[in-house]
């Protein structure tokens, strides 16, 4: 018989899960905490490793009609504006690792697996339940919520994000320790291409490197809209666990200091800036900290990561892909093994990940003799050096 699986989390990474199990002929339950589903914030960019699995879930035809397919990625300084490195995307990276590489809007993506999960019709959607107990016994799981709620299954999955209470219920040191607040504030907005001076239009993804602060660029929704991030090390404004907080460019010039005058006009011309403190984890220790008996933690669940690597929606779906086809067509009985190879599958790859973003982020702030040394290495290998074969192969 197919297991009963209830998913704690109705954001990217537990749609996906979702998506992944059904087509595996397991009942997977969707818990959103919102009253609807739905998804906010900023663009995401999917390398091969995240497009490929999403095509694997047969979301392929769909995810190229909301995405934008950049032409290249270009690197500059912040500074002066001069271009440090670029390596070619579209069909360069297509040929390469046999899938493209996208960039979309969070929310296009969200509704994309929305709509597959409910066509599939083999769980159940639930809005409005704030998760608040987990229980477990030999052969069931239990979630129980605020107002008083109970859903019984044959697992449980974590897909709670951050700040995640399924988390605390691993067999883990470090399952109840809270997230890191790294001291990085994250500000975003997004415009119609056809609204913004020619000039400033993009049909690539552009990174400015500064000292302490990177931004990045890049078109979604097909190419008619424009995504803008930039990240300061700046102290954090309002509640951690919010990721929608107002924002104004003044606070964010403040936070920037000098920049080219390239930068400074995207900025100025970008409206309605919102902004949110970015957290993380150590990276994984090991299997334990993803999965224990019927309870597994997938993307943010278990490896919250920095977005110095552009990954964090790439590891969730590749956690998704990677729990369906551990339990394959297994019954309720094959759940805590099955959720043991999957952990013993993923955690070292997260893991590496995790390090290589944190890792990332210094040499996109470095200042001083460390940044001289990254603008001098760029210059010299260019594409080779931007390229992330063990990580857009995997």
């Amino acid at each position: 018989m197919p297991a009963h699986i209830l998913v704690a989390g109705g954001g990217i990474g537990g749609l996906a899960v979702a998506l992944a199990l059904s087509r595996q002929r397991h009942r997977a339950d969707v818990f959103e905490q919102a009253a609807a589903f739905g998804e906010i914030g900023a663009g995401v960019q999917l390398g091969p490793n995240a497009t490929r699995r999403l095509q694997q879930l047969d979301l392929g035809s769909g995810l190229a009609a909301i995405a934008a397919r950049p032409d290249a990625l270009a690197v500059h300084s912040a500074e002066g504006g001069s271009e440090l490195a670029r390596m070619p995307l579209g069909d360069a990276m297509q040929q390469r690792y046999g899938a493209p590489y996208f960039c979309v809007h969070r929310a296009d993506l969200h509704g994309l697996l929305l709509d597959a999960v409910r066509a599939r019709g083999t769980g159940t959607l639930v809005t409005a339940a704030h998760i608040t107990q987990v229980e477990t016994s030999d052969d069931l799981v239990c979630l129980s919520s605020a107002d008083a709620r109970a859903w019984e299954g044959e697992a449980v999955v974590g897909a709670d994000g951050l700040w995640s209470m399924v988390r605390q219920e691993l067999d883990s040191a470090s399952a109840a320790q809270p997230p890191r607040v790294t001291g990085h504030t994250a500000w975003r907005a997004m415009a119609e291409q056809a609204r913004l001076p020619a000039a400033l239009r993009r049909r690539q993804v552009d990174v400015w490197l500064g000292p302490r602060l990177h931004a990045v660029a890049y078109p979604v929704r097909g190419g008619d809209w424009l995504n803008v991030v930039v990240i300061a090390e700046s102290a954090p404004a309002g509640d951690a666990r919010d990721w929608d907080q107002a924002g104004s460019i003044a606070a964010l010039k403040q936070a920037m200091g000098r920049s080219c005058a390239g930068l400074q006009a995207l900025l100025d011309a970008m409206p309605g800036w919102r902004a949110w403190s970015l957290g993380d984890r150590a990276p994984l220790s090991g299997a334990a900290d993803m999965a224990h008996e019927r309870i597994a933690l997938v993307g943010d669940a278990a490896h919250p990561m920095v977005p110095y690597l552009a990954q964090g929606a790439g590891m969730a779906i590749e956690d998704a892909v990677a729990l369906a086809d551990a339990l394959g067509d297994g019954s309720a009985a094959d759940v805590p093994a099955a959720f043991a190879r999957y952990a013993e599958a993923r955690w070292a790859r997260n893991a590496q990940v995790q390090a290589r973003a944190r890792r990332n982020g210094e040499i996109f702030h470095a200042t001083g003799a460390m940044r001289l040394g990254r603008d001098m290495a760029m210059r010299l290998l260019g594409a080779k050096l931007l390229d992330q074969p063990w990580l857009y192969g995997g």
